[in-house]
């Protein structure tokens, strides 16, 4: 079997770009699927045929590898960045769906330049004032929006291990939120902290749990 190709090509892409102008934006958002922390979005702006051996969606590389892109794309001076975040709060109060759209809005408001066109990964437009072009797996064919892919997972990465350091228990470090068996574990023994969302149901199902406990002490299951 023959092995992937690291790189994205741009043939794709320019053919999207054509049509409107020479400033196309790639978006991307970043743990709609966790557990706990903030939803992150980023948008990207690339010039035309930039390259870099680990240019392809976040997903497919290793960490060392997403954080050289990540320097090589936030260093050069030919590509604008911008990073959105909605809060847990917002998660809980609007649903993770509308939240990732609101966390792609603010990352394309705070870009320097107003882009012509955004391209966006995925089946759902953001309601952004410029064109919109969803291209489900986009971080996968699309440079620009392989380029957002990274960002928004380095920068929310970064910020899970932070917040590993505010609550501990939980390994958040290393699964950043994602719901897996040592979280399950840790919620099930510690019950839900602040930045569990609430709206999701493994937290939610712990926290009547934790509500009927009396103070008893929590078993694992």
């Amino acid at each position: 079997m023959a092995r992937p190709r690291l790189s994205l090509e741009w043939g794709f892409e320019r053919r999207l770009r054509q049509p409107y102008g020479t400033v196309v934006a790639g978006v991307d958002e970043v743990g709609r699927g966790c557990w706990a922390g903030p939803v992150y979005a980023a948008a990207a702006i690339l010039p035309d045929g930039l390259t870099h051996r680990h240019l392809n969606d976040s997903k497919q590389l290793a960490a060392g590898s997403r954080e050289d892109l990540n320097a090589f794309l936030c260093s050069h001076a030919g590509v604008h960045w911008s990073i959105g975040i909605a809060s847990v709060e917002e998660i809980d109060t609007r649903n993770i769906l509308q939240a990732s759209l609101l966390a792609m809005r603010r990352a394309v408001a705070g870009l320097p330049l107003p882009p012509h066109l955004c391209l966006i990964d995925g089946n759902r437009k953001a309601g952004l004032s410029c064109e919109e072009r969803t291209i489900v797996d986009g971080d996968a064919r699309c440079p620009s929006i392989a380029a957002a892919s990274v960002i928004a997972k380095v920068a929310r990465d970064r910020a899970m291990a932070e917040l590993a350091v505010l609550y501990p228990e939980y390994g958040l470090e290393k699964h950043k939120g994602y719901g897996t068996p040592d979280h399950a574990r840790a919620l099930t023994l510690h019950g839900p902290c602040p930045i569990h969302r609430q709206s999701f149901r493994p937290v939610r199902e712990q926290t009547h749990s934790a509500a009927g406990d009396n103070g008893g002490n929590r078993q694992l299951r």
